[in-house]
């Protein structure tokens, strides 16, 4: 932590803060803060880093999308459900637009929207969303890869929410493959 600080620190003084690498750097540092359940700390760098890379990048680019998802699912985290849903909308609008919908970055985006929905109660808005990111997934990585497991996980544990044991049952099982 200290090092991102300071490495922050010197590209501030030397790029300057409305810097692209700055915004990057500061991204960065809200992750290893979140990752830590620093919630507090991590905040405020996520939302100077997707107004400065708003600025650099403008608000239709794949890099302000991972920083709006960031930022999200830093919300979800801190048990902000309605704060979080309009960015992983918006995350998810911009990586449909800009990527197209067979991108593994669009299939992330439907994942996190669709735990989101999971985590507010709302399995009927979830569902499709879990199921379209494991068919998209799957078509781009293959069945055999980690996040393809992940994902089937994810609707597992959906159907377990939504009490359908019987359709949760095999998909845990085929996770575990």
């Amino acid at each position: 932590l200290p090092l991102y600080q300071q490495a922050l620190e010197i590209l501030g003084k030397s790029l300057g803060t409305d810097h692209l690498d700055y915004a990057i750097y500061l991204d960065n540092l809200a992750v290893l803060h979140q990752l830590m359940r620093q919630y507090k700390q991590a905040l405020p760098l996520y939302q100077q880093a997707l107004e400065i890379l708003g600025k650099s990048l403008g608000t239709e680019h794949p890099d302000y999308a991972t920083c709006l998802n960031n930022l999200a699912v830093l919300y979800e985290s801190m048990g902000q459900y309605e704060q979080a849903l309009p960015l992983h909308q918006q995350a998810l609008e911009i990586r449909g637009k800009i990527l197209g919908t067979d991108h593994p970055n669009y299939a992330d985006s439907l994942y996190n929207l669709a735990v989101l929905y999971r985590s507010m109660g709302q399995y009927e808005q979830a569902l499709p969303l879990s199921q379209q990111a494991l068919k998209i997934i799957g078509k781009i990585l293959g069945t055999d890869h980690p996040d393809y497991a992940a994902f089937l996980n994810n609707l597992a544990v959906l159907y377990e929410s939504m009490g359908q044991y019987e359709q949760a049952l095999p998909l845990s099982q085929q996770a575990l493959k």
